[in-house]
Order: C-alpha cells, then structure tokens, then sequence
C-alpha cells in the first residue's frame, strides 16, 4: 500500500497494491502493523457499509462525543468524498479536502477524528464502505450544510441539481454556527 499526502496533513489516501491478471484481482485493504506505521495510530472498533443512489448526499456530519477517525472506500460505484478539519487549533480549520473514489481506482481516505464527514453519489449508485475508531452515538452528531459558502465545497453536482439530503441534514448547521473541537 502507498500512503498520498492531501493538502490537509492529517487527512491521507491510501492506494491499495493490486495484483490482477485473466482470472481477475487480489489487493489487501488493510493491515493494522502497517497503518499504525504509516498513517495513524488507532484502533478501529466499528465496520459500516452503506449503498446509496445517485445523487444522494450524505454528510457533512461528526460527533462531539465518542469521536469518531474514518477510513473510507467505495466497493461499487464512486463518490465525491469530502473532509473538513473542526479542529479550532488546528492550521488548517475550516478547511476541506475532496476526492473521487470508486470501485476502479480503489483508493481509500483517512479522515481523522475532528472531521466532519460526507460524500456525493456519483455513479448510479454506490456501496460505501468505512471503519471506525469510535461507536455511533447520534445524541452528539452534528450535520454541517453541504453547500455552506464558508466551506465552499465544489461538489461535482449532475447539472448543478440540488442533491437528494435526509431531513438531518436539509436542516444542518452552517459552519459558523456548528461546535467545533478545541
């Protein structure tokens, strides 16, 4: 596996070794030795998987409590997947990394606890796939807006549509008003 930097230090991708001929592929998609070494030191506690059509939003969202570090990836389909730094002290608070990942490139993202979290659907549907440090616990999540021009995320929207949102997330915060970590 190779780790790629983003312009958030904390925030890393992670490109699988895939090993493939006419019978198909092999990759390994995780080993803890090797993540502890080379991304963070962490323990992973919960598995998610989740499957969504296209044009669904999901995010941006966090917890106060019970925070939570992800490591993402898409099994099918692809994404736009974003990460915004809450961290108060932090040099690069406020700000946001944003990527496609999909099935085909295979990459993963690190999204470290103090980060609020989301991604758009940009394949007809997608299966999202996340490993987490912490339990969900909904009494602390937070939902950030998607479209909040302090964040100004460019999400690849098909024609510039609003996306489909759950009801948390229709009524989100907007970035000046959400709890941010110290």
């Amino acid at each position: 596996m190779k780790v790629v930097e983003t312009s958030i230090p904390d925030v890393k991708v992670i490109e699988p070794r895939v090993f493939g001929d006419e019978r198909g592929y092999f990759m390994e998609t995780f080993r803890q030795d090797w993540f502890k070494k080379y991304v963070a030191d962490v323990e992973f506690i919960q598995d998610n998987h989740s499957k969504s059509k296209h044009g669904i939003l999901r995010g941006l969202h966090y917890q106060l409590e019970h925070t939570q570090g992800k490591l993402v990836r898409v099994t099918s389909g692809e994404v736009y997947d974003v990460a915004v730094d809450m961290r108060k002290s932090s040099a690069t608070f406020g700000k946001c990394v944003g990527m496609l990942l999909s099935a085909e490139n295979k990459r993963q993202l690190w999204v470290p606890a103090g980060f609020a979290h989301g991604f758009y659907v940009t394949s007809d549907f997608a299966e999202f796939c996340y490993r987490c440090t912490d339990y969900y616990h909904p009494e602390s999540e937070v939902s950030i807006r998607y479209d909040d021009p302090t964040i100004g995320i460019n999400w690849p929207l098909l024609n510039g549509e609003a996306p489909s949102l759950s009801a948390k997330d229709e009524d989100g915060l907007d970035f000046t008003s959400a709890p941010a970590f110290k």
